[in-house]
């Protein structure tokens, strides 16, 4: 079967795993003891551990499968968690994302995990810690078998020679148990998948259930069996293992003593489990006997349960869809709101009736459209940020500090097209705040701060714009430290430093090769980083600002567009400039006559709302030229909000609402202050899109 039809599934869906084994051993971490999470985690590893057997990537499959095994011995409470487990467990995790990593890009998912490898058998074995907690005891072969319901593995004479005389002349005799997942639907199948493998290189003796059993399913999830072969008992846990549905494997190699104490405890079990049933049978003889008719229809019955279960399963209500289809999608649409913008202007000129209210019903279906085709590409910034709390943890234990990362916001939602590219932006300003922000626990302490810091990321909608910020309750930001790093690098003049606002100096931090740090690591002081998340999200369309109190902490907030293709906008005219105004910074609109106007310190403010809020000229800021303010009687305005601030932006006319369709404005007018794109009217004139969050700070 060609598997490279299903690599990209097999990539989404491990990346899906992963990221919940991450987040789930955070939170075991938090609670070592709470074994539901552990059990969450096992069935993640495993499914993990089955697809990567299925799709033939077998070192990816053996290392899942060595941490399956610890994770085994927790949720049976024969190990307690120990921070060299969870180190062990973190490496492991890193490992098998290196290696989907690695599939991703075309490669074959092989690494060299022998380190990790040895720490996770070590662990199983308790020799990681032999006097500390969680050592583990390891069970001999008949304590193993004592457990498990091996009341007809009972070996005959015969049976019991041949193994003897087997290890007599160096062969290798195995006791093998395998259990099956618990929502296998073909385990007859699995089973003959392992009877064929262990038959190609050694000879099964003894199995139970009975092989005509297992292949009627006449069986729970388990089977035991005892085999000779020249296989050490690694390899043997390897070639079971990367069977699919494989839920557990225990390999037990057997010397002359070991075999003798097995086939007494088997027999014990056998022996008990004949005496238990005989008593079953004398408890029940004094009930009313069921008729054979009765008993014949009972069966059935009892089997109906299961049946009908099966019958009507759980259908899953999502797919996964290529992005490039969506931006395919979003692009014709957008094409098809141009036109019917053009439509709407020409049926409103011909003064047709029909064709108007024909027009009309094509408006309201393409708006339904178009809420379907935007909610398609809308993703959770969750998605983003869920990779992040691991990410501090590993960070603040290398550099030995205490911290907390608090986030709010998740669930707000952006493109996916932004979403894909603020992953990188946002990890260099994490990692900017552990480790520049939050200070050590001693210097906390001697600050009077908590030794524990906080970093808080949130992010929210504001108008057509999602905010992230990052903000923490560190040192703050030196402003001098800041001016004398960037002068000394020849970034900036002493002159040019001398008159710069503190607003300009933090600036400084986001260019080319700057940096602080006085000692160069692996988390820090290379001069790259924030000039990487400022370049990043410029391109995106949006903007970073900084505040910061020293000695309290700083908050780096980032703007970025809610999407990159259609919002809704009331258009207005200046002269015979046209300009968009998205609808969701819209507060109100109002006319304002000039004798209301009243000016504050040289700034132009009008009463709005028992307060006053600043009025600001486009004709003026963009210089409009057929067009004077200062002759009109009456001024329209817009209202705008940014957070909880807000202003008033002067126009000359509004034109409506309409539906626009973002344009970039490509290298010819970039960085213009207040202008965020432009878009095709239905005319084919071009009108420009405003930003109002530049006009408010």
């Amino acid at each position: 079967m060609d598997m490279n039809q299903y690599l990209n599934m097999f990539i989404d869906e491990s990346n899906d795993h992963l990221q919940s084994l991450n987040e789930n051993m955070l939170q075991l971490e938090s609670n070592p003891t709470d074994l539901g999470i552990v059990q969450v985690i096992f069935r993640s590893a495993h499914t993990l551990k089955g697809m990567a057997a299925t799709m033939g990537f077998e070192d990816l499959a053996s290392l899942t499968h060595q941490m399956e095994n610890v994770l085994d011995l927790v949720r049976n409470n024969k190990l307690a968690m120990h921070e060299f487990i969870f180190d062990t467990l973190f490496k492991g995790l890193d490992a098998l994302e290196s290696m989907v990593q690695n599939i991703t890009e075309g490669g074959d998912g092989k690494a060299d995990v022998s380190s990790i490898v040895a720490s996770l058998q070590s662990i199983v074995s308790g020799d990681f810690q032999k006097s500390g907690t969680g050592a583990v005891s390891v069970d001999s072969p008949a304590q193993k078998v004592e457990r498990s319901d091996s009341a007809g593995l009972v070996l005959d004479q015969f049976q019991y020679s041949v193994l003897e005389q087997s290890i007599s002349e160096g062969h290798r005799v195995h006791y093998i148990q395998v259990t099956i997942s618990s929502d296998s639907q073909l385990k007859a199948a699995r089973a003959f998948m392992v009877f064929n493998t262990l038959e190609n290189s050694g000879e099964i003796v003894k199995a139970y259930p009975s092989v005509q059993d297992i292949e009627q399913e006449k069986f729970e999830q388990s089977f035991s069996l005892y085999y000779i072969t020249q296989k050490e008992v690694g390899e043997l846990e390897k070639e079971i293992a990367s069977i699919s549905e494989i839920e557990t494997v225990s390999v037990v190699q057997l010397d002359q003593e070991s075999l003798k104490q097995m086939s007494e405890v088997t027999a014990g079990v056998a022996e008990a489990a004949a005496v238990q049933e005989a008593v079953a049978v004398q408890q029940s003889a004094p009930s009313q006997p069921q008729s054979p008719a009765a008993a014949s229809v009972a069966k059935p019955a009892a089997a109906k349960a299961p049946a009908a279960k099966a019958a009507a399963p759980t259908h899953n209500r999502t797919i996964r869809v290529d992005i490039e289809r969506l931006d395919v999608l979003m692009n014709l649409f957008s094409e098809l709101l141009i036109d019917r913008v053009r439509l709407e202007q020409l049926a409103s000129e011909a003064s047709n009736p029909a064709l108007t209210e024909t027009v009309e019903h094509m408006s309201r279906v393409s708006s339904d459209l178009q809420n379907v085709v935007l909610k398609l590409r809308m993703v959770p910034v969750d998605t983003v940020f869920n990779r992040f709390p691991r990410m501090v943890r590993d960070l603040a234990k290398s550099l030995d500090k205490k911290l907390d990362l608090v986030i709010t916001g998740a669930e707000t939602e952006m493109d996916r097209t932004v979403i894909d590219e603020i992953g990188d932006p946002l990890v260099h300003l994490l990692r900017n705040s552990v480790d520049h922000g939050i200070e050590s626990v001693a210097d906390r302490i001697a600050a009077g701060k908590p030794e524990t810091g906080t970093v808080q990321l949130r992010a929210f909608h504001s108008g057509n714009n999602v905010f992230i910020e990052i903000e923490d309750d560190g040192n703050g930001i030196n402003r001098e430290k800041v001016l004398n790093s960037a002068i000394s690098k020849g970034i900036l003049t002493e002159e040019q430093a001398a008159v710069m606002t503190d607003e300009e100096a933090y600036q400084v931090l986001f260019a080319p090769g700057f940096s602080t740090a006085a000692v160069i690591s692996d988390v820090s002081g290379r001069g790259v980083g924030l000039d990487v998340v400022k370049s990043k999200i410029t391109a995106l369309g949006g903007n970073v600002t900084v505040h910061s109190t020293l000695g309290k902490g700083t908050n780096f907030s980032v703007q970025l567009p809610l999407t990159l293709s259609i919002i809704a906008a009331m258009m207005i005219q200046i002269g015979s400039e046209k300009y968009a105004i998205p609808l969701s910074s819209i507060v109100e609109t109002a006319i304002v006559k000039r004798t209301q106007i009243r000016s504050v310190h040289g700034n132009k403010m009008i009463a709005f709302r028992d307060s006053h809020i600043p009025l600001i000229s486009l004709s003026q800021l963009f210089e409009v030229p057929d067009f004077n303010e200062d002759e009109e009687e009456e001024t329209e305005v817009v209202v705008i909000r940014k957070g909880d601030r807000l202003a008033a932006l002067s126009v000359q006319d509004f034109l409506g609402q309409s539906e626009i369709v973002l344009k970039n404005l490509g290298k010819y007018l970039p960085n213009i202050q207040g202008i965020s794109g432009a878009t095709i009217l239905g005319d084919g004139q071009v009108a420009l899109i405003i930003d109002p969050n530049v006009f408010i700070k």
